[in-house]
Parts: structure tokens; sequence; C-alpha cells
């Protein structure tokens, strides 16, 4: 399908210095031999003009990943919505970042709402979810946002945006419980942890986008790392799961890049993942923060973690995505490295003279230490082996 364009002159004539670069930037004129892959025919029936930036719809804008992705298409130049929930820390946290006309507030449940915001949309990146342990407290409203939410998306572009491409944010819980076989692949069978309803939006959302044909971009993102927050999910997790994690920074730097190589990745689907250099085991992940945050590990109870019916594990094949993208940028000691600046001293100095109480304290919290103070046996049979 490459073509070498005299002057790159396309099929509908030359193309601007603008457009080069555009082109350039996009990944869809090589630099060194400058072939041009598509016609310029082909580039408007997929919505681009030179002169015009990206247009980007962001969901969850608001949230961990949807903020740092917000700065980063802002500091690339797209010209972004960013639509999420209202509430005051939201309103300030985007206003921030765009003017006002730019944030729209609404409920992704709401397809007339949706209508209005994807409408002439090049890129959906859809960050909204309810996430564990919330989902796993109220399912039914993880269905309405997670899978509900979605099939509202995907059906606003069907309607109203039929050339954007949707980068989709899926996650490794989709995979399941695979403390007994950790090495993930793309193509590995899609089975959700028993009661685990984040992962089951998860993979009935992409059975949907798929389903539905639009152009799009699936990204299973693997344990994905901002500030550290203490809640009963770390229980949750055995303590032998190995783990790969991805920095808030290198997630978002990819689903940015992603906007730049939809040709490449159209209609497929990639482990996202932080590589050989972000790989460890929980037991050792949870040692080395607990330190940071000056706490002795050993005033861990082992019997207070689950030891199945969790997910995680090591993506063999995520290298193929950053072959394409290049995002990364973090280990997992730069990680570590990262916390412990964030770390005021003086609350750690403190903390290692109260450990035994905090981390006590933490341990009453522990789901599966309950079912086995309560001898609640069907619980005990779900975090147990």
């Amino acid at each position: 399908m490459c073509r070498r364009v005299g002057a790159h002159q396309s099929d509908t004539g030359l193309i601007s210095k603008a457009g080069i670069a555009f082109l350039e930037k996009n990944g869809i004129i090589n630099q060194d031999t400058q072939l041009i892959k598509l016609s310029a025919s082909i580039l408007k029936k997929r919505g681009y003009s030179h002169m015009d930036k990206l247009k980007v719809l962001l969901t969850g804008a608001a949230g961990t990943i949807g903020l740092e992705t917000l700065k980063q298409l802002i500091e690339d130049g797209c010209d972004v919505t960013a639509f999420d929930v209202h509430n005051w820390k939201n309103a300030r946290k985007l206003h921030k970042l765009l003017p006002r006309e730019k944030v729209v507030f609404g409920d992704i449940r709401n397809f007339k709402q949706v209508e209005q915001i994807v409408k002439d949309k090049d890129i959906v990146i859809p960050l909204a979810a309810i996430i564990p342990p919330s989902a796993d407290e109220n399912p039914t409203l993880a269905h309405e946002v997670n899978l509900c939410g979605t099939i509202n998306i995907v059906n606003a572009i069907k309607k109203h945006a039929k050339g954007a491409h949707l980068i989709f944010a899926s996650s490794i819980a989709v995979y399941g419980d695979r403390i007994n076989d950790p090495l993930i692949r793309k193509t590995d069978p899609l089975r959700a942890s028993q009661s685990d309803h984040y992962a089951i939006t998860k993979i009935r959302a992409e059975r949907y986008i798929r389903n539905l044909g639009v152009n799009h971009t699936i990204f299973r993102l693997s344990a994905i790392m901002g500030r550290p927050q203490t809640d009963p999910l770390m229980f949750h997790m055995p303590l032998d799961t190995c783990v790969e994690i991805a920095t808030v920074a290198d997630t978002a730097r990819a689903l940015v890049a992603a906007t730049h190589h939809t040709w490449d990745l159209m209609d497929e689907t990639y482990n996202l993942g932080g590589g050989v250099s972000c790989r460890t085991s929980y037991r050792d992940f949870l040692t080395r923060m607990l330190k940071i945050y000056g706490l002795n590990p050993d005033h861990l109870k082992e019997s207070s973690f689950a030891t199945k019916n969790f997910h995680c594990g090591y993506y063999v094949d995520s290298d193929e995505l950053e072959s394409i993208l290049h995002f990364r940028r973090d280990s997992l000691d730069d990680y570590y490295r990262q916390v412990e600046k964030g770390t005021n001293k003086i609350v750690r100095l403190a903390t290692k003279l109260i450990s035994r109480h905090i981390v006590d304290h933490l341990t009453e919290k522990s789901d599966p230490q309950k079912a086995r103070d309560n001898h609640d046996e069907q619980k005990i049979a779900h975090y147990f082996a």
C-alpha cells in the first residue's frame, strides 16, 4: 500500500509542509524514506486534517490514570474534552488544566449525555470505571458504569463519530487467578476469579466492543501503581502472587502514544505492563512498601492473606506493545524511589515507634481474617485453598 510520492504529491494534490509535519508526527510518513502509507483520500476518510488537532474525549479524567493522561494529552497538543462525575474535587482538578467549556460533568450511564460528548471526536479513551473494592461492594453499580457505560460510548461512536478510534482500558483481572500459572499471554482464556465483578464487566465490555465493529484497541492493564493507599483489598491478594507493575505515568504515556499509532494498533488487543524490570512477588512488594513507610513487615500475620481467588501475574508478551509505543520509562526501583521521596521523614519515624499498633489496625480490616475469626465456611472456601 506504500507508494513513493514525488514532492509529497498525494492523490488529491500537494500536501503542505504543515501536513507533512502532521503525517510524520503520526507515523504515517517514514522520515527516512518519506513513504506515504495512506493516500490523502484515505486520511480524509479517517477524519484527519493536517490543520486540526486531534479531538480526544477522555472519560474518568479526574481519576488517578485519567488525570495523568489528561496532562500528557494537553502537553501533546491534543484538543481534549474531559468528562467525569461532578464533585468539588473533580471540578478543582479539571478546571486547573482545561477551560470550562472543555470540562463536562455528567453520568456515563446517561446515553444522551454520552452522545453529546462523543460527537466529532477522533479518539475516545474511556477510563471511567468502578474498581475493586467498590466493584465488589456494589456489583450493580459496577455493571452499570463499566459495562453499560462502555455500551453507551460504543453506540454513540457508531451513531455520531464513525471514524473515531476507541482506546479501551481493560485489566489483567480478566485472566483470573493465575497464582499457579503466572505467565500470561493475551491469547490466554478469559476467566474472571470467583465473584470478581470488575473482571466480569471488563470481559463483557471487551466482547461488546469487538462485536459492534468500531475502530478500537484494547489494553489489558497490569497492576498500575500510583500513590499507595491502604484498604482491605491488600489482604485479598495471596502473598506468593507474581506481580508486574506499570506506573501511572508510563500507562498514560502508552495511552497518549496510542493516539498516534491507531493504524498500527487497529482492532488489536495488547497486554500493557512494565516489563521485566517491573516484576516482583506480592510478598516482596509489600515488604518493601511497609519498610518505606516505617512499618515492620514481621508484624503482619500471614494467615490474614487469602491464598486464592485474586489475579495478577507476569505478562510474557507485553514487550510487543512497548516495541510500537516506546512508553516505558520507569522500573520497579524507580517506583520505590518515587514513593520514598514522597513520604514524610517525620511521619516515617513516628510510624516506626507504633508499627505494631498500625499493622494490627490494618489486619483488623482483613476480610480473609474476618472469615476465619467468624468461622464463615463459605467465605473461608472463597479465600483459602
